[in-house]
């Protein structure tokens, strides 16, 4: 068996500040949302919904789009739709599939918390870098998110 290549002092400690960074800025975003009485989840399921075609996608693609497993997602929804953020819909053209349909309640959430939330976004990532840091971090993780899609080798 061949030895791991183990991290060097600046790799690993490159590693740790993206963990840490990303687990930091995603707790303050979600307790942010907390009080419009939604999670992070459901912002991004509700951003992802009102940015499709039809305010409507497929549950796979959704759940594609947001990183879930397909149960984890159909429970989401199911919360989401108990709340009248979601509806669900069939598919017509495969009676399998099944539509996430955003619905007017989940469309004036999105319109009233977007703007709070951009804010916040704002505040704690985007002002915090410079312009060229902004295109640099898109540059790095362009490649990173295509590998683990699968759309590159």
């Amino acid at each position: 068996m061949d030895d791991p290549r183990w991290l060097t002092p600046q790799q690993q400690r490159a590693w740790r500040a993206h963990l840490t960074a990303h687990r930091l800025l995603m707790h303050q975003l979600d307790r942010e949302l907390q009080d419009t009485g939604l999670s992070i989840n459901d912002y991004e399921i509700l951003v992802n919904l009102s940015e499709s075609s039809e305010k409507r996608m497929r549950m796979s693609d959704l759940a594609d789009a947001t990183v879930q497993s397909r149960s984890r997602l159909s429970h989401q929804i199911s919360r989401m739709e108990s709340a009248g953020l979601v509806a669900r819909e069939n598919c017509e053209d495969d009676r399998r599939g099944t539509y996430a349909v955003l619905t007017a309640q989940g469309w004036e959430t999105i319109a009233k918390v977007a703007p709070d939330h951009v804010a916040s976004v704002r505040r704690h990532f985007i002002d915090r870098l410079t312009p060229g840091q902004v295109k640099e971090i898109e540059e790095i993780y362009a490649p990173i998110v295509a590998h683990l899609q699968g759309k590159q080798p």
